[in-house]
């Protein structure tokens, strides 16, 4: 079978196969049934490490289908999960038979839950709140237990209803105690101007008419969380269902209905409208993981990784709509919008505070995505600075413009402004192509192997560099971060074995060391009556470096470990559910680089500074604190005492403000070509200020080029070259 691999662009490394199943016949009436038939079939058969479906795979789809029907636990009874758990050991057993009737209980269990919880969130939010009882409110919705009777329901809606009218009370006050503090600065004129109803300022209002304002907009926000409830058809509950079969073989394996395959097709060709982010969702949250460079929430530089939507707003309506619980798509339905047009966000930032972010929705570019380069200068010294988003490719015309011809073009310019060492940006890298990992990789070493890679079944495939020439064979660096994945940790792994590059950064990348096929499922049904089957992702191969380990869980392992504001936060494969284990095969045959630099020296210096480092030691406090507050999930219901928790969590985030203004003395400069083209193209020209204002900025780049000048002070030393078979 001819293998072809293609980038992703939704997320790390995706794999493009001709995958064929044509040896059975697939006919059902009934299409959900053939859904079910399709895609247990599939997983049999093609997945890399296929699962018994057994009484154990039964039970975790069992309990992740119900946690993704009713996270909150706000609708369904315990009585209700009583009747369900005679399915819990027979999930499986209905799988082969193509048997729905789990999923036809559940639903419609669900959809008469659903509906009697309306007249109860109504009935509750009729009545004021009072705000100065000693109550608290948690969040740990994994440790509740589902309610006995309609009494307990009740007390659970009061609960996460007055926690979320509370933060609109907060909001309230205090943008009306900012009017007050505003209209006492003004002379007697000017207040009586702004207090006039014809100029269309809003009266000062009593607390209690703020409070009936905050259920206001907490009920609002039901609605419109209802209004699209009431929109989901069957087809959506039981994708929902479908997933929660498929993704017990691994995070990465998951069902396309014919609308979700619609997005991932636009999003593969490269063209996104809306803010340019790139959103997940676990639990009842959903948090930004990317943001696409070129996009408006990149060029506005506000919206960060780590970010959870709370709330969106359109900028022609007053209310906002509450996104908290909210299916995914759905969400992004939202947020997604005509280019020019304005979304408001609240946010709960990555320190824990509140803020609104206006939005200007616009079309993606892509030109971002590309390598660019930087030079600068340290004690007389010329360095290089490349920045790789991903590792693209256009597999129409490979030869036209991939990453890394990319790479090895900015290199050679680079070379005539006579740089010294070069760093290799990685950070944020989610992956791409494979080939290009491959070409690129050749371009800092003579030749040999780079990746191996295994299908079940089949014998390892060890892909290698053949090209004997080299484009940069000086000091080389490598930076990462927890969100380097895939094609990252493969070419960072492959510099690293060879001893070719120092690697600095997290702890480890992401941990993600697998590839994944997109089949449409059509192609496997004849004669189809039935409409639209959707697509299936799934997990066929795994990566591993040329010294026999695994990427998958255990990542990169950086060779100099700064801290970030993400080093305790669950963020890499090994927090994802189900994910494959690690594991290793034999190694390759492959020789060191011979140009020997002092290596050990190098790192030992590097991690002497990184230890002495107060900006590093206040991102790592700043780290640790961003984790408490994201672990806390128990929260008090008395206005006082809230108010209280925010103000010391502001006080405590502004003891953190030192950390943007930290200045790295390093001047960059982009190279003669650009500096040509932003003589016509001002969006170029803000574009690379803003990246050189950042790296000025930048303690982890600085450290970078710190070790390139301990680097080149031992480069041209010799020695033996060492024959490694591990």
């Amino acid at each position: 079978m001819k293998r072809k691999f293609n980038i992703a662009l939704l997320t790390l490394l995706f794999a493009f196969a001709s995958c064929s199943f044509t040896t059975k016949t697939f006919e059902n009436s009934d299409k959900d049934k053939l859904l079910v038939q399709l895609i247990t079939y599939v997983l049999e058969q093609g997945h890399f490490n296929p699962k018994n479906m057994d009484d154990n795979f039964s039970e975790g789809v069992f309990n992740d289908y119900l946690e993704q029907l009713d996270p909150f636990k706000r609708y369904f009874y315990a009585s209700d999960i009583k009747e369900f758990e005679k399915y819990k050991y027979e999930i499986d057993d209905q799988l082969m038979e193509y048997d729905l009737s789990f999923f036809n209980l559940t639903h419609e269990r669900l959809i008469q839950r659903i509906e009697e919880s309306k007249s109860v969130y109504e009935e509750i939010l009729e009545q004021p709140f009072d705000y100065s009882r000693n109550e608290t409110f948690s969040t740990d919705y994994e440790e509740m237990e589902y309610v006995r009777n309609k009494k307990q329901l009740k007390e659970r809606w009061r609960k996460q209803l007055k926690f979320s009218s509370i933060a609109n009370y907060h909001d309230l006050l205090e943008e009306q105690e900012r009017e007050q503090a505003n209209l006492e600065m003004m002379s007697a004129a000017e207040r009586e101007k702004a207090l006039n109803p014809e100029n269309g300022s809003i009266a000062m209002k009593t607390k209690d008419a703020l409070e009936a304002d905050a259920r206001e907009a907490t009920s609002r926000s039901l609605e419109e969380l209802y209004d699209f409830i009431d929109d989901r058809q069957r087809k959506d509950w039981f994708s929902v269902y479908i997933n929660a079969v498929v993704e017990e073989f691994d995070p990465h394996t998951f069902y396309f209905a014919p609308e979700d395959k619609d997005r991932f097709d636009v999003a593969m060709s490269g063209n996104y409208r809306g803010i340019g982010a790139r959103l997940q969702k676990r639990m009842d949250n959903i948090t930004v993981n990317e943001i696409i460079s070129g996009g408006p929430a990149w060029r506005q530089n506000k919206l960060e990784v780590g970010d959870q939507i709370l709330k969106v707003r359109q900028d022609d309506e007053e209310e906002a709509v509450s996104i908290v619980g909210m299916r995914l798509d759905d969400a992004v339905k939202l947020i997604k919008g005509p280019e020019g047009t304005n979304v408001i966000l609240t946010l709960k930032k990555v320190d824990g505070t509140i803020e609104d972010l206006m939005i200007t929705r616009d079309v993606v570019e892509l030109e971002e995505t590309y390598a660019k380069s930087s030079i600068v200068k340290k004690e007389d010294k010329t360095y290089g600075v490349i920045n790789l988003p991903k590792f693209y490719v256009d597999f129409d015309d490979y030869d036209s413009r991939n990453a890394a011809s990319d790479i090895k073009l900015e290199i050679e310019r680079l070379k005539k402004q006579g740089m010294e060492g070069l760093v290799l940006d990685l950070r944020n890298n989610g992956g791409g192509s494979l080939k290009t990992v491959v070409d690129m990789a050749g371009l800092f070493i003579k030749e040999g192997p780079v990746v191996q890679v295994r299908t079940t079944g089949e014998p390892k495939e060890i892909l290698r560099d053949r090209d004997r020439s080299i484009v940069w064979d000086g000091p080389l660096v490598i930076l990462v971060n927890e969100l380097s994945a895939s094609a990252s940790e493969i070419l960072a792994a492959a510099m690293q074995d060879y001893k070719r590059a120092i690697v600095i950064g997290s702890k480890q990348t992401y941990g993600k060391g697998t590839v994944q096929n997109v089949l449409d499922l059509n192609r496997m049904v004849r004669n189809n009556t039935n409409g639209d089957m959707g697509a299936l992702k799934f997990t066929t191969q795994k990566f591993y470096r040329i010294n026999g380990g695994s990427t998958q869980l255990e990542g990169v392992k950086s060779d100099v470990v700064v801290p970030d504001r993400y080093s305790y936060i669950d963020i890499g494969e090994k927090d994802q559910e189900n994910p494959l284990p690690w594991d290793q095969i034999e190694a390759v045959n492959y020789d060191l680089w011979s140009n020997y630099f002092d290596y050990d020296t190098t790192i030992k210096k590097s991690k002497e500074r990184m230890s002495s480092s107060e900006q590093l030691k206040l991102i790592d406090e700043n780290a640790k604190w961003i984790k408490t507050m994201r672990d806390e999930s128990e929260f008090s219901l008395n206005y006082e005492a809230y108010q209280l928790r925010l103000q010391e969590n502001e006080l405590v985030a502004s003891q953190f403000d030192k950390i943007s203004e930290y200045n790295t003395d390093l001047t960059f400069n982009s190279l003669p070509y650009e500096l040509a083209l932003m003589e016509k193209d001002s969006v170029l020209k803000e574009k690379r200020d803003r990246w050189h204002s950042n790296l000025s900025k930048d303690v982890y780049m600085e450290e970078a080029i710190n070790v390139l000048n301990d680097l080149k002070m031992t480069y041209g030393i010799k020695t033996k070259v060492a024959s490694v078979k591990e």
